[in-house]
């Protein structure tokens, strides 16, 4: 027979009901309340200040917690969606150019942005001059016809700041 002395069994009954309030939790959730404060800015809490109890609304949030099917159709999804990137990282490591030694798990190289060069202190300044006139022709393609330059520019070309703060205006 096993005699347990009395810190073990304070511990013990102490581990028990921590463990039914945890795996009640879900079955007491809590209100969450929504109200539009003096600032105009919407506020969520569990609780609400005095002023703003006749304005907010609440809800059960366990209304919103997820079944045990739910929960394994999003893991499912979740591990389906693994596959497919590992699938495709696999994919274009096999297109990949023989030359092009690549770690495991490393992320496919792109091309290099246009210019290739970038300036530094000790560039002259015909060089930034056509480094500048390269940066500009790689994003003109991307330019909006209000102006704007779409986002994918900066993935394939390189800002070059105009040379003219530096270097005056251009010597033709």
């Amino acid at each position: 027979m096993v005699t347990l002395s009395k810190l073990q069994t304070r511990s013990l009954v102490a581990l028990a009901a921590a463990l039914l309030v945890t795996l009640s939790l879900p079955a007491h959730a809590a209100p969450i309340c929504r109200w539009v404060d003096s600032s105009g800015r919407t506020q969520m809490a569990a609780v609400v200040p005095d002023r703003y109890k006749k304005v907010a609304t609440c809800t059960d949030s366990a209304k919103f917690e997820l079944t045990p099917e739910q929960r394994r159709a999003a893991a499912q999804h979740a591990d389906e969606d693994r596959a497919r990137a590992a699938s495709a990282a696999a994919r274009s490591a096999a297109l990949a150019p023989s030359g092009s030694p690549r770690s495991a798990g490393e992320a496919p190289r792109s091309a290099a942005k246009r210019p290739a060069e970038v300036v530094t202190d000790i560039t002259d300044c015909t060089t930034w001059w056509r480094l500048y006139d390269e940066s500009t022709e790689c994003f003109g393609p991307y330019r909006t016809a209000g102006g704007a330059t779409k986002v994918e520019a900066f993935d394939v070309c390189n800002v070059v700041q105009s040379p003219e703060p530096k270097c005056g205006p251009r010597s033709r």
